[in-house]
């Protein structure tokens, strides 16, 4: 189940759909003699009163999900003028009559010069209107009219057409979930409701599984489309109203046909997760022991089937399936109030952790929750987690997540995949179950929140690259200290973002605080766009190439069609995952370092690199985003760099960037649509834990055991144009690129031999 609704290349266009274009491409088309003949044929009022004779015309719009459409000739738009001032007497009185109005047609060549211009400039300015006048002899407010009117009339027919494609598409969800419905009714005893066993009846088919999840999907994506459309057409918004009224009764129509749950189930379940997930957050010993070795807390699972009892799922039966439990407790920089807007607005949840999540999306809403705070809100929501490397599968996961206050200064957010859901859907698709986790938040004082995070998950186990295996089979990569480490860091810059007070020292090169604000938020952008770019989501298509060196080089590409923040074309990503003999920090801090970025980074050609700018943005000085001017023979290069760093992983993730567009980004000018293609390396601990470390003064004594994984990433843009085809050449010139800078990196810490 793959459920994209929040990045907007993969959410299925309707409006820029080949039909549209086609179907508009003949209004503009001015060699068309039907149109020449009843353009010759328009009348246009001389006057600045009202329009002129009326007339309809049927428009026919070459649509596979549209039929006849009426339309408004251009005699219905025009009417702008100039009045003939005719005044007769009539005998005794010599009362003046109203004023006649004059009525001229423009002539077919007239429309046509008009339409060429159209299709040139539909906004002409007024030197073009002038010159266009003198032409063909009409004055210059006619033209300008003119040119009013046919843009309102091109408008009209558009904004009816996207509203006859956005009606197909829900006439179609509709007959889907009519057809769904029918067949639960079949494969379900009418006495009980539960599956009947006689084949012939039974609904438990892979093939109508997926249409049921994709039928989820699609109508996600028509109410976000509805959203950003705002109206109906009126055929449509009777049809929603009045054409089906059990559509409308219940936004259950996912819940029953998938889950084979009502609402008062759902929320049965949800609030027995909420019982679960406190008595997990507060428990001690024996639930939860922690281990004399790595500190971290250990789940008892004998003690948590005692408390909570087995569970009778048909995951859980499985012998290849695995547990994953763990706990963290910490204190973020954010008010509570925000923080549950952050876990229950789907977006903000995807910003807040853009190294754990690719895909996100609310299928549907069951309770929307009181006031503001959305106490007791309850949604079906949809993931894909990731780890920053194509090596290790992502993990789809569905669950209810669950919105409570607590008391007057604790709130729950849990989130539980609904129970024996596997009875319902083919197993292939459940690989990956949430029990209840979530995390407790407790407001304390000045702005402060504790939070005590539990993850508990029950996956299908799943081949894992050596590389990875023990990182990720040891609960770390997808565990509750990631998730804590990584929330306090963003709600660290989310403080230093939106603070007015910052010392001098940390907020170098640039004079305003405008300034600051447009070049970090440019720096979020680009580091969220490295991580989606470089994990093994379903927006990618990998394949594993070959370095003449020996490297294992993952490669992808991608065309960017529309998409302001990076270049239009052709881009490759070229991806290499390595194990290092060196410290997860030192290597960060040897990356980040702009006085020893000469000894990997080939762009700077061995030369000197300036820092133009430094802004801190965490406690830990290594979260910080720099611009970087590189010396280069025939100009100076400026890159744009952002570090990142918590207690779990690091990265640092750079883009050359326009020279002009970021000094106005440093003015504070909106950056959002500045092109930036951004590269990087992040690093991960091995996951195997050293010993205690000895107390010393020396530092480079502190870490005597343990390694870092090392993931690089390049993209560049191989062609301009989104039509080009990616030629073997740009592959080897990236696999070279990869295996060079690996060397370097291999050579300053005299590991080649790793």
């Amino acid at each position: 189940m793959g459920v994209d609704m929040s990045n907007p290349h993969h959410i299925k266009d309707f409006f820029a759909s080949p039909a549209l274009s086609l179907s508009l491409a003949g209004i503009f088309r001015g060699a068309n003699v039907g149109q020449a003949e009843a353009a010759a044929s328009m009348e246009v009022e001389e006057g600045s009163g009202g329009g002129g004779g009326r007339r309809e015309e049927t428009l026919e719009i070459s649509s596979e999900n549209s039929g006849p459409m009426r339309s408004k000739s251009d005699d219905d738009f025009e009417g702008e003028g100039e009045h003939d001032h005719e005044e007769e007497e009539d005998g005794d009185n010599k009362n003046k009559k109203r004023k006649r109005k004059k009525y001229h047609r423009h002539t077919a060549e007239q429309i046509r010069e008009m339409e060429a211009l159209f299709k040139e400039s539909p906004h002409p300015d007024e030197k073009q209107r002038q010159e266009l006048s003198k032409q063909l002899g009409l004055a210059p407010s006619q033209v300008k009219f003119w040119f009013q009117n046919r843009r309102t009339q091109i408008k009209t027919i558009q904004e009816r057409h996207e509203n006859s494609l956005l009606k197909s598409e829900m006439d179609k969800l509709r007959e889907d979930n009519k057809r769904m419905r029918e067949n639960i009714k079949k494969a379900c005893c009418p006495n009980c409701g539960t599956a009947t066993t006689r084949r012939d009846t039974a609904f438990t088919s892979t093939e109508e599984q997926q249409l049921r999840i994709e039928n989820a999907k699609l109508k996600a994506e028509v109410e976000k489309l509805r959203a950003v459309v705002g109206k109906c057409s009126p055929g449509a918004t009777a049809s929603c109203s009045a054409g089906n009224e059990e559509d409308n009764r219940c936004s259950l129509d996912f819940y029953t046909g998938v889950f084979g749950l009502d609402k008062s189930r759902i929320m049965e379940t949800a609030n027995q997760a909420m019982e679960e997930l406190r008595k997990m957050a507060t428990a001690g010993e024996p639930l939860w022991i922690r281990g004399l070795e790595t500190g971290r807390e250990i789940l008892n699972y004998d003690e948590y089937t005692r408390v909570f009892g087995s569970e009778d799922s048909a995951i859980n039966g499985r012998r290849n399936t695995s547990i994953e439990a763990s706990r963290e407790t910490g204190v973020v920089f954010v008010d509570v109030p925000r923080l549950v807007q952050s876990f229950m607005d789907v977006n903000q949840w995807k910003e807040m952790f853009p190294s754990l999540i690719s895909k996100a999306a609310i299928v549907d809403v069951i309770c929307k929750g009181e006031g503001a705070n959305r106490n007791g809100a309850v949604q079906l929501m949809f993931a894909e987690v990731q780890m920053l490397t194509p090596m290790v599968p992502t993990r789809e996961v569905y669950f209810v997540r669950y919105c409570k206050q607590l008391n007057a200064e604790q709130w729950g957010i849990v989130d539980v995949s609904i129970d024996k859901v596997e009875d319902n859907i083919d197993a292939s698709l459940v690989k990956c179950r949430k029990r209840p986790s979530g995390c407790i938040i407790e407001d304390k004082s000045n702005g402060h929140c504790k939070v005590i995070w539990v993850e508990h998950l029950q996956c299908q186990k799943s081949t894992v690259h050596t590389l990875y295996r023990t990182v990720v089979h040891s609960g770390l990569t997808f565990g509750a200290r990631h998730w804590m480490a990584t929330l306090q860091l963003q709600c660290e810059r989310l403080v230093f973002f939106m603070a007015t007070n910052v010392p001098t020292k940390d907020s170098t090169g640039v004079a305003t605080l405008a300034g600051r604000k447009s070049i970090l938020k440019l720096a979020q952008r680009m580091t969220g766009s490295f991580c989606r770019a470089i994990c093994a989501s379903s927006y990618h298509t990998w394949n594993k190439v070959s370095s003449k060196t020996g490297e294992q080089i993952w490669v992808s590409s991608r065309k960017n069609l529309n998409d302001p923040g990076e270049p239009l074309g052709v881009i490759l990503c070229a991806v290499s995952s390595v194990w290092l003999p060196v410290d997860p920090h030192i290597l960060f801090d040897f990356l980040r370092d702009d006085a020893r970025r000469n000894e990997w980074d080939i762009m700077s050609n061995g030369g000197p690199v300036q820092a133009i700018a430094n802004l801190i943005k965490g406690q830990d000085r290594g979260n910080s985003a720099a611009i970087l001017k590189m010396k280069s023979k025939e100009d100076d290069m400026w890159v744009l760099q952002d570090s990142y760093t918590n207690a779990y992983e690091s990265m640092v993730v750079y883009a050359p960037v326009d020279t002009n567009g970021m000094q106005s980004v440093i003015t504070g000018c909106d950056s959002s649509s500045l092109a930036i293609l951004p590269s990087g390396f992040s690093i991960l601990p091995d996951g195997h834990e050293s010993r205690p470390l000895v107390i010393t003064s020396r530092q480079e004594e502190k870490s005597t055991e343990g390694g870092s994984l090392l993931t690089i990433a390049f993209q560049v843009l191989t062609n301009t144009s989104p039509t080009a085809k990616l030629t073997m050449e740009s592959v080897d010139s990236m696999s070279t690129l990869i295996s060079c800078t690996l060397k370097n990196i291999k050579t300053s810490f005299q590991c080649e031999d790793s």
